[in-house]
This record gives C-alpha cells, sequence and structure tokens, in this order.
C-alpha cells in the first residue's frame, strides 16, 4: 500500500520538530509499504525569503525570486532525511523536479501539468521512504518554477494520482477543517466529515486550512483526504474529505 503524507512547515520549524516528524514517520511506515513524505519549507523561511528578496527591489526578477524561494523545501526535506536517516529508515530526498513535478511556465503561479515519478519509483522499489519539496516543480522549457501559496498541498495531490495512492495525509497546525479560521475565531466550527464540494465552498469562503486547486484535485480523482495536527501524531478525530457516498444525510457535516 503507497501513502502519501504531507508536513507543513510548522510541524517542521525546528530540530526537535523534525526529530519528531521522523520518528512519526517511521511509525507509519510499519504499517505501509511505501510512503512518500511532501514538505513545506521550515516555519516562516518562505516569507522570510521572500522578504530578503523585497529588500532589494520592490519587484524582483520572478525568475530569480523563485530560484530562491525553493531553497525553502529544500532545506525541510534534507534535514528530515537526514533524521530518517539517524534512526535507521532508509530515506532519500528530492526536489520538485528531481521527482518529476512538471509545470506551466509562470513563474510564482505555476501549474502542475503532469507528473513523471520515475526516480521515485526507482527509489520505493529500494523501500525507501521518499521525502519531496512541495510548492516547486520545473517547466518543460527546464525553468524551476513555485506553484504559489497552498501548492505543497496541490503536489501531495497530485503524486497520490500519479502513485494510485487511495489517500493523503495532511499535518497542519489545527486539528482539521473549520468554517472559518480558529486561529482567529473562537466559535470556528470543525467538521469531522466533508464532502469535497462543500471542503471547496469553505476554502473559497476562507478556511485557509487546504488549497483550493489541491481539493480540486482530489475531488476529480477521488482523493481521499485526512487532515490531522501534527502537535497530536496520536492521530485524533482530524476531519475525512471524500465523495458524499456512505455519509448520512442527517449528519451535520454533510452537505450535498
Amino acid at each position: 500500500m503507497t501513502l502519501i503524507m504531507k508536513f507543513g512547515g510548522a510541524s517542521l520549524s525546528n530540530i526537535k520538530k523534525i526529530k519528531k516528524t521522523a520518528l512519526f514517520i517511521a511509525e507509519r511506515s510499519k504499517n505501509f509499504s511505501n510512503i512518500i513524505v511532501v514538505v513545506s519549507a521550515m516555519g516562516n523561511m518562505t516569507d522570510l525569503l521572500l522578504k530578503y528578496s523585497k529588500k532589494i527591489t520592490k519587484n524582483p526578477n520572478f525568475r530569480e525570486q523563485d530560484m530562491l524561494l525553493t531553497v525553502g523545501e529544500r532545506i525541510s526535506m534534507s534535514l528530515l532525511a537526514i533524521a530518517l536517516l539517524d534512526i535507521k529508515i532508509k530515506a532519500i530526498s528530492f526536489t520538485g523536479s528531481q521527482a518529476g513535478i512538471i509545470t506551466t511556465d509562470q513563474h510564482f503561479k505555476a501549474k502542475i501539468i503532469d507528473v513523471r515519478p520515475k526516480r521515485i519509483l526507482e527509489k520505493l522499489n529500494d523501500r525507501r521512504v521518499i521525502i519531496v519539496a512541495g510548492f516547486q516543480g520545473v517547466s518543460e522549457k527546464k525553468e524551476i518554477t513555485t506553484l504559489g501559496r497552498g501548492g505543497s498541498d496541490t503536489t501531495a495531490v497530485a503524486l497520490a494520482i500519479a502513485l494510485n495512492a487511495s489517500n493523503v495525509e495532511f499535518y497542519k497546525d489545527v486539528e482539521g477543517m473549520y468554517d472559518k479560521d480558529p486561529k482567529i475565531y473562537k466559535d470556528a466550527k470543525k467538521y469531522d466529515k466533508l464532502n469535497y464540494s462543500y471542503a471547496i465552498k469553505l476554502a473559497k469562503k476562507g478556511a485557509n486550512i487546504l488549497h483550493i486547486r489541491a481539493l480540486e484535485l482530489a475531488e476529480k480523482n477521488n482523493i481521499l483526504l485526512n487532515i490531522f495536527s501534527y502537535k497530536d501524531f496520536k492521530k485524533g478525530q482530524g476531519t475525512l474529505i471524500k465523495d458524499g457516498r456512505g455519509f448520512k444525510k442527517k449528519e451535520k457535516y454533510y452537505e450535498i
């Protein structure tokens, strides 16, 4: 069985958290023959790098800015791979381009048009845990690109499709998907289960837990999505997102 795991920047914001994440991945590897991990940049690294470029000029060249911003995920992927190798878990890290993430030509807002996971498949055959830098890819012109905010979520879903994985686990800094930002609104309502269309509706209203493109891609390809908090790797209730079949109509979390 193949599992895609996506870890946000909050879960990788320092070395202690990276080591904790590595231990959790090792535990999950006991139940799955293939594990692919997609990572975001550490903490606020992307914002910091963007700030550096803006200190030089108000209008940084988009190509060079993409080259700069992709460094963030490369730091995360390599440190996590080092942490896994240190606890005797065979692991290897890949940039988006090495993983075969092919995108359109637009810098700073590219879209994934294909996934060619040749190198991933080779290393899976060698029983390795694969760590992939999210948020980035390469255009057919061989230029490094970034996917815009939330792009790492889309990377995870795209890899699930390409590798025939049935579900993706997202580890965020909140316990699931809410009707509004729980870090701002104390009365935010958490959903245990959602269908794709309602999750997309929430995302469009500003519930920025998963990127809309990731949700739409999952719906189109029927990829099961689970959102958990990285703060509790015991995997609490979280939020399950899937199609509506099997949900009871009277359950409050489900809307057609």
